[in-house]
């Protein structure tokens, strides 16, 4: 029987081992164990429901196009971008609405991007639905982004 997306099982929302499919939490974001490369990565991106999943795939080639040999890992339910032995510079995570992309040194980008944080540095930009991303200014975020010390995590 096909799928239609990820399911929980019955019990106690845990993921099902039968079809071997995430889960997806609060805000629709999915449940992917940690792990370091692109496989983890690119399983919460085939795992993002509905329009997000494309978006996802789009701000994963910019990100790989941008900074040649990023380093990709899993945490914390969360796809993260970084340069290997410098730490994390961007972060994606779903929510109901839109996708957070964090850049943890947003406040030295230029210009700043638009949404603020409780961090001191970390600054968001919202992806959402029907809104056009301006890819050549997320481009420039990142390729700034990467060039910053990295988050420890």
């Amino acid at each position: 029987m096909a799928s239609n997306g990820p399911r929980a099982s019955a019990d106690k929302g845990t993921p099902s081992v039968a079809d071997g499919e995430p889960r997806l939490l609060s805000g629709g974001n999915p449940q992917i164990p940690k792990g370091e490369g692109d496989g983890p990565v690119q399983a919460y991106i085939a795992a993002m429901p509905g329009w997000k999943r494309a978006v996802g795939e789009r701000l994963d080639a910019l990100i790989v196009a941008t900074v040649p040999g990023v380093h990709k890992a899993v945490k914390w339910n969360s796809p993260l971008y970084g340069i290997e032995g410098d730490g994390w510079f961007l972060s994606l995570h779903c929510f109901t609405r839109y996708i957070k992309v964090a850049f943890f040194r947003g406040k030295s980008l230029q210009p700043i991007p638009p949404v603020a944080s409780k961090s001191q540095d970390t600054r968001y930009l919202h992806v959402e639905e029907g809104v056009p991303l301006d890819e050549a200014q997320f481009r420039a975020w990142v390729q700034q982004a990467s060039r910053l010390p990295g988050e420890r995590m």
